[in-house]
């Protein structure tokens, strides 16, 4: 049983947290300022600190300065509401350092307190552990994960997989299939592949003669996974107009192909994979908010490969393992080149990873087993996204410098909505209003 500390000023968020791991077997205090964390710290110790990174009276990352000051050294998990603030923290931070984004779920508060469970359902293949048939990595991105995929694989609940081109979502998609342990098999298709006109026969078939160049009866993808899974890529793509003929077989669990008459009945759990995130989903019009309820009835979100460095010596490995296998080769990598793999962010995720290093085979002597990795591991989409990337946090800079930094960067990305900048940091309006105050930049987002 641990000792936590909660410190974030949202009330609601709070009590959440706190029923969490009360049900965890944990004892919590809470606090909602740097002031009261500090009384707290007066009298008692706690083993964890759960920490917002913005408070009504400043940033959390002060009181890491504090403990450091009186002599405790709890473990420290920050909490903050938007990917990029994760990434900023992660500079600014010691390793040992923990971060979680907004909204938490039990699974993401059981991982940082408890430790990570360990998965039984592992094949071996070349001495490296693929999960579940194909997943590779022991990261604890990767353990949640894979916690994830053996929670929903007891079940027939729809998934929709939500992470950035190239993570693995099709892979992912494979893994709770095999998982399922389900007769039938599973069938994907490509919703950005198709053109308006052919997606409704792509997925719930035709009859012959329904429209020109139908010369026979078609099954759709529905059909062709019955009592097995049917993955939808780029769901988001897909037609607005053409989505509630989707809603029906989903409510129904009933086909009518094109040109017919006759419902067919269908039994197979749908994996619909978007690369788009929450707030493009709920802003821009591209999935009605029925169709995502259904399809998104257990979301998971997959880690880019920037955030499970870690795994990428073995999916170097088991990539190289692969080429061998198919070529006959003997190549094989040294620590220095691994090295050299992990220290590089991968944009393009594992994807990316992959291709560089079937280009570096490729290139290398066949006469030799050194590979040879090119003196640029970036890609050209690669190059263009770092040209225009935000300007990263240098040395010297202070934590309300780059607090600044960030809620003026969050504010104009939002066009100035204050309410879903706060949204998207984390925080409440009020701080959000406070900490605008404190810098004096309130009158730039009137």
């Amino acid at each position: 049983m641990l000792d936590i500390l909660l410190v974030d000023d949202d009330v609601e968020f709070s009590d959440v947290v706190c029923h969490i791991v009360e049900f965890l077997g944990h004892n919590i205090s809470t606090a909602t300022s740097l002031k009261e964390a500090h009384q707290w710290f007066e009298n008692n110790t706690f083993d964890h600190v759960l920490l917002d990174f913005m408070l009504p009276d400043g940033s959390g990352l002060h009181l890491l300065d504090h403990l450091k000051t009186i002599g405790q050294s709890p473990k420290i998990t920050l909490i903050s509401g938007h990917p990029s603030v994760k990434g900023i923290l992660a500079e600014m931070c010691e390793p040992n350092v923990g971060h979680l984004l907004k909204p938490l779920q039990r699974e993401d508060l059981e991982l940082v307190l408890n430790g990570p469970k360990k998965t039984v359902k592992k094949a071996k293949s070349s001495g490296i552990t693929r999960h579940f048939g194909g997943l590779i990595g022991e990261s604890e991105p990767m353990q949640k994960l894979y916690n994830m995929i053996e929670r929903v694989a007891k079940t027939n609940a729809n998934v929709m997989l939500m992470g950035e081109s190239g993570a693995g979502k099709e892979v992912v998609a494979q893994a709770i299939h095999n998982a399922s342990q389900c007769e039938g098999p599973l069938v994907a298709s490509n919703c950005g592949a198709l053109s308006k006109e052919l997606i409704g026969s792509e997925l719930f078939g035709h009859e012959k003669g329904a429209f020109t160049g139908a010369i026979a009866r078609k099954e759709g993808v529905f059909e062709q996974s019955n009592n097995g899974t049917l993955f939808l890529d780029e769901v988001t793509e897909m037609p607005i107009d053409m989505q509630p003929n989707l809603l029906r077989v989903l409510e129904t669990k009933k086909v009518t192909r094109v040109g017919g008459n006759r419902e067919i009945p269908t039994n197979c759990r749908v994996i619909s994979a978007t690369n788009r995130s929450l707030t493009d989903l709920a802003q821009n019009n591209v999935i009605r908010e029925d169709i995502y309820f259904r399809l998104a009835v257990f979301p998971i979100d997959i880690p880019p490969l920037r955030d499970r460095k870690e795994d990428i010596p073995l999916l170097a490995k088991a990539f190289l393992d692969q080429l061998n296998d198919e070529n006959g080769t003997p190549f094989s990598w040294t620590p220095a080149q691994l090295k050299e793999l992990q220290s590089y962010e991968w944009p393009g995720n594992v994807r990316e990873l992959r291709h560089a290093i079937h280009r570096a085979f490729i290139m290398s002597d066949p006469q030799t087993s050194d590979i040879t990795l090119p003196d640029n591991l970036e890609s050209p989409f690669s190059r263009v996204n770092n040209q225009a990337a935000e300007k990263p946090v240098s040395a010297g800079q202070t934590i309300e410098e780059v607090e600044k930094e960030l809620i003026h960067a969050t504010l104009d990305k939002v066009q100035g909505n204050k309410t879903l900048a706060a949204q998207m940091l984390g925080i409440s309006t009020k701080t959000l209003y406070n900490r605008l105050n404190a810098y004096g930049g309130i009158g730039e987002y009137k």
